[in-house]
């Protein structure tokens, strides 16, 4: 038994942290952590814990941590989560971070995307990207992990098989992806009133968001070969899922079905990715509120196209940071997060 914190309790992804947490058998939620003045229990925010967790919530200070705390989830915005990790870390307390500020391996490349100055570069350094697909063997050692953003993941388990291939030419690689609502978090914004966002699809951030950067260093890393993102997010009226198409042109003439076989054998052994069979396609609705990708090939002339669909706070997020804390304390991957 591990005992656990989350640092930003109020956010929609601690709320699903909370959740998949007390179906866990191996972890105890010890410490909720939150900016919020006040004294205030945690279903006093999310009422849906009312009777199940009545835990209450303290402000973020090193003496208000329960002695032999193992671990924290960090759900803070950017910029703000790398004024607290430290102090976990110093701690001797194992981190997964859910914010932006540990997944560039470079800090001129963050600095940049994100407009300010990276305040903690050793540990960036030290930093493990919390992709269990594509790094699990180096999550298994990490202190510290790097939850991917939720589009990046999406996009890169979409996309791994065929970079590590050497399928597809990687200079031009087209992502049309659209995400539900609570994808731009739980503070207020006019772009995500109701009247704003009901009966509308609008694209945003178009060539300039900030989990492009974040695409193409992974699958440069991986490919070992400098790789380009043409990226547009799109957000549609429903509160949860992503939607992924990605267009890439193949290096050679190649069937449906050997790209598919491909696709079969790399992720054969993972238990949150599912290839669909036959004329199948992803749906929003087929993955939500579960911890799965689901993917489908098809081949049109010279480009390959990939779609793949992942609940934006689950995989996109808090199941994701669980099966990163599974593989981080040799659990079984799947602990608290199949129903």
């Amino acid at each position: 038994m591990i005992k656990v914190g989350i640092i930003g309790a109020t956010a929609y992804t601690s709320r699903e942290i909370i959740k998949i947490l007390l179906r866990h058998p191996d972890v105890d939620i010890s410490y909720l952590g939150t900016r919020r003045e006040g004294n205030f229990k945690i279903s006093e925010i999310f009422p849906v814990l009312e009777d199940t967790l009545d835990m209450p919530c303290s402000q973020m200070v090193l003496d208000d941590l329960p002695n032999g705390l193992d671990m924290v989830f960090v759900t803070l915005p950017p910029v703000v989560a790398m004024q607290y990790v430290p102090m976990f870390l110093n701690a001797g307390i194992r981190v997964v971070d859910l914010s932006a500020d540990y997944r560039f391996q470079e800090k001129s490349i963050y600095e940049r995307w994100y407009e300010t100055k990276h305040t903690d570069p050793s540990n960036l350094e030290k930093a493990v990207y919390g992709l269990p697909e594509i790094f699990r063997e180096k999550i298994k050692k990490a202190d510290l992990v790097a939850n991917p953003g939720c589009y990046p993941t999406s996009a890169i388990i979409g996309l791994a098989p065929l970079i590590l291939n050497c399928y597809v030419h990687t200079d031009d690689i087209i992502i049309d992806a659209k995400s539900g609502i609570s994808g731009r978090g739980r503070e207020p914004k006019e772009g995500t009133h109701y009247c704003e966002c009901n009966e509308n699809i609008e694209a945003y951030n178009v060539g300039e968001h900030r989990h492009m950067p974040e695409i193409e260093n992974i699958l440069s890393l991986i490919g070992k070969s400098e790789t380009k993102v043409y990226f547009t997010p799109h957000l549609i009226p429903m509160n949860r899922g992503i939607l992924c198409t990605t267009y890439a042109k193949t290096k050679k003439k190649s069937s449906c079905k050997e790209i598919i076989a491909i696709y079969n054998e790399f992720y054969s052994k993972e238990p949150f990715v599912r290839v669909k069979k036959d004329d199948k396609l992803p749906k929003t609705k087929d993955v939500a509120n579960t911890n799965f990708c689901e993917i489908a090939i098809r081949v049109v002339d010279e480009r390959v196209i990939i779609l793949s669909s992942i609940d934006n706070l689950i995989k996109g997020a808090a199941g994701q940071a669980v099966q990163n804390m599974n593989i981080m304390y040799g659990f079984k991957e799947t602990l608290g997060l199949l129903y």
